[in-house]
C-alpha cells in the first residue's frame, strides 16, 4: 500500500509540475539507455565521418533524432540498434548532400548489424560499379601510394604512424596520400587521372 500511495504522490507531483509519467519514462530511458551509448557512438562517428570537428555536433543530432522518434513512435525495444540506425541514416543523408563517399564510412556501415533500408536493384548496381571503379583505381596506384591510402583510410593510422611503420618521411606520406586520394576521387567521378 505504501508503494501505491508513493507512486500516486509522485504522479500528482509530476502533474503539478507539468510533467506526465510518460515524459518521465521517456526521459529516464534516454538518460539510462541512449546516453550510456555515447562512447561507442562517438567512436562510430569518428570512424565514419571525415571531419573530426563535426563529430560532437553529429552526436547531438543523433540524440535529438532519437528522442524525437521515441516521443513520436514510442520507446524501442532494443536501444542500440535504434540509435545506430539513426546515426547510420544521418551519415548517409550527409554524404548524399555532400556528394562525398568516404571509404571508411561504407566499410563500417556494412559491418554494423542493425536493420537498415534495403537498397533497390538499381542502387545495388550503381554501388557495385562504384566499388569496381574504386578497386580498379586502387590497383592502378603505385604500391607505396596504395599502402599509404589503405593504412590511412582502412586502418585509421595517422601520417606520423604511417611514416614510422613504412620508414619514410611524414612529407612523403602526405604526398602519397594526396596522389592516392585524387586518383580514387577521380575514379569515383569517372574522370581519368594518372598516378604521378
Amino acid at each position: 500500500m505504501v508503494e501505491i500511495s508513493e507512486l500516486s504522490q509522485r504522479e500528482a507531483s509530476l502533474r503539478r509540475s507539468g510533467v506526465n509519467a510518460a515524459d518521465e519514462v521517456l526521459h529516464a530511458w534516454f538518460i539510462g539507455d541512449v546516453l550510456s551509448l555515447e562512447a561507442v557512438l562517438m567512436q562510430f562517428l569518428r570512424n565514419n565521418w571525415r571531419n573530426e570537428s563535426e563529430v560532437e555536433d553529429l552526436c547531438q543530432d543523433v540524440y535529438l533524432r532519437a528522442y524525437k522518434a521515441a516521443t513520436e513512435q514510442g520507446i524501442p525495444e532494443r536501444t542500440k540498434p535504434f540509435v545506430f540506425t539513426i546515426a547510420r541514416n544521418l551519415l548517409i543523408d550527409l554524404v548524399r548532400k555532400g556528394q562525398v563517399v568516404p571509404i571508411e564510412a561504407m566499410v563500417e556501415l556494412e559491418r554494423l548489424e542493425v536493420a537498415g533500408d534495403t537498397p533497390s536493384a538499381e542502387q545495388s548496381i550503381i554501388a557495385g560499379e562504384e566499388l569496381r571503379r574504386l578497386h580498379s583505381a586502387l590497383d592502378q596506384l603505385p604500391p607505396r601510394c596504395r599502402e599509404v591510402v589503405l593504412l590511412t583510410r582502412i586502418e585509421n593510422l595517422t601520417r606520423q604512424q604511417i611514416a614510422t611503420r613504412m620508414g619514410i618521411s611524414d612529407r612523403t606520406v602526405a604526398k602519397h596520400l594526396e596522389i592516392g586520394m585524387r586518383v580514387l576521387a577521380n575514379a569515383l567521378y569517372r574522370t581519368a587521372v594518372k598516378a604521378q
